[in-house]
């Protein structure tokens, strides 16, 4: 049976939520692989919506088995919230439902405490963290000196960790005027959170791989977008994790031949939230409507999100950079009612015409964006579930956008309810 990965193919909040809903609907795991409770998707099932981090988007839907894999950072206290509230709402989680992998780092409070001080001091170039500690947690990781899932098992081995993580923070805290994190008072918080996650702690990648060879399909979550990736986003103003496909495997545990779809998922137009470059931001009256139609505002931080043009030059590089099959085009509805639109077909880097987004940063900022101006229409879109639906112009601009981006349009969403999904290609097909 196919499994599939989804990826955010911009700077996130394109809409994966809902995507990634649909989809576990046919799935039998869904697997969260990166990345923290700094993303959140907003999914809106039969009338209720529910706003989730930390968890999987499978978790409302009964039946399935929700993973949060390796490649996570998890805030333990923010996961038991969490789950408390998706429960009030009605939601089954249980050992049987959910899944953390053992070898899970933890963020910790003294993660967020450095996030914030750093971001507060910093008076050259501000990065846009969301101050939850996702990116000190993912430094200790590499570093050797996290706490992970597994050591709350053990008193002597959580007071080593804690110990070897407490020399690195407490010298850091010196340098910013904080105070020295106090010991005992954060193992006593260890203490009393260890059985509300040990209880759904487990081998992630043996199991995985057991479902696997028995036919279940597998879907993989990622969080925020490709171009927020460590290694291939706008850095600095990236993530602290990998976010393209193939971290999916690494993320989890399970071998990359076990990925037989990429979905890419794209917004009609583009958005950011934070700092860095955006060669197709709007300040006009076209970003204001877009931002109010669109509801731009973010999930986690409820920060207001750029708007801008499509962006044909970096879709087509997220599309290569995680070697999409097909993409999910959302919110194609908020552009309807517009005289005409603009998509972004290059750059113009002092005189030269790119094919793609520069490495370089001071390079980046400087692009400007070389535009191909398209009809608009003034029909609505919202709720179509097939292309006899949509206005010419609404198709001739998706296959215009399937052109430039070279891959092919698989769903096409038309609102914020799943069933306003147009399938063109089934992710899931063998």
């Amino acid at each position: 049976m196919a499994n599939v990965v989804v990826v955010g193919a911009q700077w996130g909040d394109e809409g994966k939520g809902k995507i990634v809903d649909w989809l576990s609907e046919r799935a039998d795991v869904i697997c969260r692989f990166q990345g923290g409770h700094n993303a959140g998707h907003t999914l809106v099932v039969a009338g209720e919506v529910y706003k989730l981090h930390a968890l999987p988007s499978g978790v409302v839907r009964g039946g399935k088995l929700s993973v949060i894999g390796n490649g996570v950072v998890l805030d333990p206290w923010h996961l038991v919230e969490e789950i408390e509230t998706v429960r009030a709402q009605g939601v089954v989680i249980s050992p049987e439902t959910l899944m953390i992998a053992e070898n899970t780092p933890l963020i910790l409070p003294l993660h967020g405490e450095l996030d914030r001080a750093r971001e507060s001091q910093n008076s050259v170039a501000k990065i846009g963290t969301t101050g939850r500690g996702i990116g000190p947690a993912y430094e200790d990781k590499v570093g050797r000196r996290v706490v992970r899932v597994a050591d709350l098992a053990d008193d002597k081995t959580l007071e080593l960790r804690v110990d070897r993580l407490l020399i690195h923070h407490d010298a850091l805290r010196r340098g910013l005027g904080l105070e020295p994190v106090d010991r005992d008072a954060l193992l006593a918080k260890l203490r009393n959170v260890a059985p509300k996650i040990l209880e759904y702690a487990a081998p992630v990648w043996k199991v995985l791989n057991e479902k696997k060879k028995q036919g279940d399909r597998i879907l993989f979550e990622g969080a925020q977008g490709a171009l927020l990736d460590i290694d291939f986003g706008t850095y600095p103003y990236v993530t602290s994790s990998n976010v393209i496909a193939g971290q999916a495997a690494t993320g989890t545990g399970i071998g990359p031949g076990s990925v037989d779809f990429v979905l890419g998922i794209v917004k009609a137009y583009t958005t950011r939230v934070g700092e860095g470059p955006f060669p197709t931001e709007l300040h006009d009256d076209d970003g204001q409507r877009l931002g109010e139609r669109g509801h731009e505002f973010g999930t986690t931080t409820g920060r207001k999100r750029r708007c801008g043009w499509f962006d044909a030059v970096l879709v087509r590089q997220t599309c290569a950079t995680s070697g999409v099959n097909g993409i999910s085009l959302t919110k194609l509805d908020v552009l309807d009612g517009f005289d005409e639109l603009k998509i972004c077909t290059g750059y113009d880097l002092d005189g030269e015409t790119l094919d793609y987004l520069p490495t370089a940063a001071d390079q980046q900022a400087r692009v400007t964006p070389i535009y191909e101006t398209m009809p608009g229409w003034s029909e609505s879109t919202a709720g179509a579930r097939s292309w006899a639906e949509l206005p010419g112009e609404a198709i001739k601009y998706v296959r215009r956008i399937e052109e430039l981006i070279k891959c092919p349009v698989a769903l096409l969403s038309t609102s914020p309810e799943r069933e306003d999904t147009i399938l063109v290609t089934d992710p899931f097909a063998d």
